[in-house]
């Protein structure tokens, strides 16, 4: 939700009227990320704010590589931040922040994947009709087919438990130590589940 603020004043979020001292937003904008994160999901408020904005840009880039038109990358955006809003307090910090909002940007922009397609079957055929679909900047719901998330839709029906994986690993490029710590597998087995999921993404893409 955005605030509005001035240097040395209070933090104004918009359309509450709910105020958060500036020096508290200005202490929280100081913060290492992982500490922001800790502090809002431990209830501070300033701190989430603050954690909000500055993960916006990282937030849209992420959800840009999986749905290429900026308005579709601009909605799942908007609702991975308020995922995040809404759901921090389930940030237990085993692993990095990071690696967690990772995996809340995938989900969201797998679902809005999904509500696109949908929009897009219940319109009109002659509402989506383009000449050329360039899936770089076509939208889903004007019917351009993005083969990555169409692979992921079907790995995730066969074998859920290998989408978070290789998300992380392929899309996200964490270390395996890290994405391991954070679906607390061992490294093997993490492996494993990387190496089987590239295999069936790898056929569904040349099918």
């Amino acid at each position: 939700m955005p605030i509005i603020v001035g240097k040395g004043q209070s933090a104004v979020r918009e359309g509450t009227g709910a105020v958060v001292p500036g020096e508290l937003r200005a202490g929280a904008d100081e913060l290492e990320t992982d500490e922001l994160a800790h502090r809002a999901a431990a209830g501070d408020r300033a701190a989430l704010d603050v954690l909000l904005r500055r993960i916006r840009p990282q937030v849209l880039h992420r959800c840009i590589r999986f749905l290429p038109c900026p308005q579709d990358a601009e909605e799942a955006c908007q609702d991975a931040l308020l995922q995040v809003a809404t759901q921090i307090h389930t940030f237990g910090g085993r692993s990095k922040f990071t690696t967690w909002l990772y995996v809340v940007v995938t989900n969201c922009a797998r679902q809005t994947y999904r509500s696109l397609k949908r929009r897009s079957a219940e319109q009109p055929s002659d509402v989506l009709h383009v000449d050329v679909a360039d899936p770089r900047t076509t939208s889903v719901i004007a019917g351009s087919r993005l083969d990555f998330l169409e692979a992921l839709e079907q790995l995730g029906a066969e074998r859920p438990e290998l989408v978070t994986p290789l998300v992380l690993r392929d899309v996200c490029q964490l270390d395996y130590e890290e994405i391991a710590e954070h679906l607390g597998i061992p490294n093997g087995t993490l492996k494993s589940r990387i190496h089987a999921a590239r295999q069936r993404v790898r056929a569904s893409l040349s099918a």
